[in-house]
């Protein structure tokens, strides 16, 4: 009988010894793996993507990302109250500049005593900086990491975010104006008989493409243009980076109708330049016709809902004699400006502006990308106006209010003959004459140079000897003289 109690006994003991570890064990690696010791019911309740289950009782309201996309897309939901914190690669949109910066490979303490009740990450995080996330973890704080790692999974990851901030309904609305966007550009696209080839290198590293799948790969569909490296395959399994090498390019030189590249921290093409001199790339159809886009990979490989301007830049870029026609501006009605602007970024075939995490650590002493009071992120030709901007075509304008500098771009004004004079000058490559015509008002124009110059090449015309630089433009009088350069 002793024997039977001391055999029970030492079962007995290690079972609890056996509990113990696992305890410790999970303990160690967080709270919310330990599923058999909670019992409790929870409002949110999946598994992320880095297959940890997420228990929370409501939706987060003190939230710090440290992925730009989550941010981004956090923004598009309208969480902006809720952010409290994101990571240090921001880029979009201008508001991120108004939170305090968290860094992945820094110490977890300093995101623990901003007490959030959310930490969105990705998978790349957690497998880089595991003590970091585990720390994070462990202070009790929910940890919650996606990725879509394929075009087909972007609306489940929106969905989440939705869910884990309770905007399931805004996430809903924002994904049916997302897919009836790109349903209206590929409904332009479908109708092209002779579509463009597109090789699109995500990496100069042994040139690199992007899977079938992915993001990119669906923006060139959706643009109307061909894939040329659709048997391209990932280089691990579940990555939208596939391995393709210079030698199946050059197979297919000839066929290369346009090349794309794509710049940015997570994707790093070359550039026109460094494509042009590699051995044998001078030979490829796109790289002889300087038909090389450079594309930031924020707007064409970055799981947000900026995907619809990437593939409308593909679009712009294949097809410009579509997408760039400047039939609509042809009116008697005064030029606005914000027309203005978006009638020069289309006659230069420009692609639209968008700023690397790296553009704000420097001063910009004319402009900020996206500080415009009257032309936030959510106007309908926000990159248009932001694109003149950058490339110089136009200017905006300053005004003091309580000792701050406004920065408004005048959404209301019309383009006048001497904002246009200076346009104009940068689209043409004139040297000044010795010899100039007279004109009657010239110390009244705030361009003077400029407008001296065009005249006496007969690009803008006087009225009764006066060039009235005041005078607001038509829609017909700026597309007639942009033609005449052509």
């Amino acid at each position: 009988m002793r024997n039977v109690k001391f055999k029970t006994l030492a079962w007995a003991s290690v079972l609890l010894l056996l509990v113990i570890f696992i305890g410790r064990y999970w303990l160690e690696r967080g709270l919310d793996h330990v599923d058999f010791l909670d019992t409790r019911e929870y409002v949110i309740d999946f598994i992320d993507d880095s297959g940890r289950r997420v228990k929370m009782e409501k939706p987060a309201s003190r939230i710090i990302s440290l992925y730009s996309a989550h941010t981004e897309n956090l923004f598009a939901l309208e969480l902006d109250a809720e952010i409290i914190g994101v990571g240090t690669s921001e880029s979009y949109p201008v508001e991120f500049l108004d939170k305090p910066v968290f860094d992945y490979k820094s110490d977890p303490e300093k995101v623990i005593a901003a007490n959030p009740d959310l930490v969105l990450i990705r998978p790349f995080i957690e497998r880089k900086q595991p003590d970091f996330v585990d720390a994070i973890r462990q202070s009790g704080i929910t940890v919650v990491s996606f990725y879509p790692t394929s075009q087909d999974a972007f609306d489940d990851y929106i969905k989440n975010l939705g869910v884990v901030t309770g905007r399931e309904k805004m996430a809903e609305r924002k994904l049916k104006e997302f897919h009836e966007d790109l349903a209206e550009l590929k409904a332009l696209t479908e109708s092209i008989e002779e579509k463009k080839h597109v090789f699109f290198e995500s990496s100069d590293v042994e040139i690199k493409t992007v899977t079938p799948d992915s993001m990119a790969a669906r923006a060139i569909e959706i643009a109307g243009g061909i894939n040329i490296a659709s048997d391209a395959e990932a280089i691990t399994k579940g990555s939208s980076i596939a391995a393709y090498g210079p030698e199946r390019v050059l197979e297919k030189a000839d066929k290369i109708d346009a090349y794309v590249t794509q710049r940015g921290v997570m994707g790093a093409g070359g550039n026109l330049h460094t494509i042009s001199i590699r051995p044998g790339f001078d030979t490829i159809k796109a790289v002889r016709e300087g038909k090389v886009l450079e594309i930031n990979q924020k707007i064409i490989s970055s799981p947000t809902f900026r995907q619809v301007k990437g593939a409308y830049e593909l679009a712009r870029f294949l097809y410009p004699e579509i997408f760039d026609d400047l039939s609509k501006f042809e009116t008697n009605a005064p030029l606005n400006r914000v027309d203005a602007a978006e009638l020069f970024v289309r006659f230069a075939h420009r692609p639209v502006f968008a700023p690397t995490s790296s553009y704000y650590d420097s001063v910009n002493e004319n402009h900020t990308y996206g500080m415009f009071e009257d032309v936030p992120s959510s106007h309908a030709r926000f990159d248009f106006v932001e694109t003149a901007l950058h490339a110089g075509y136009m200017d905006g304008f300053v005004r003091t209010e309580e000792d701050e500098e406004i920065e408004y771009f005048g959404v209301e004004g019309n383009l006048t003959r001497d904002e246009l004079a200076k346009t104009l000058f940068l689209f043409y490559d004139l040297v000044p004459r010795s010899e100039n015509v007279e004109i009657a008002d010239l110390e009244a124009c705030e361009n003077q140079r400029i407008v001296q110059t065009l005249v006496d090449y007969g690009i803008l015309e006087l009225e009764d000897g006066m060039f009235n630089p005041e005078r607001t433009v038509t829609g017909n009088e700026v597309v007639e003289v942009l033609e005449n350069i052509k």
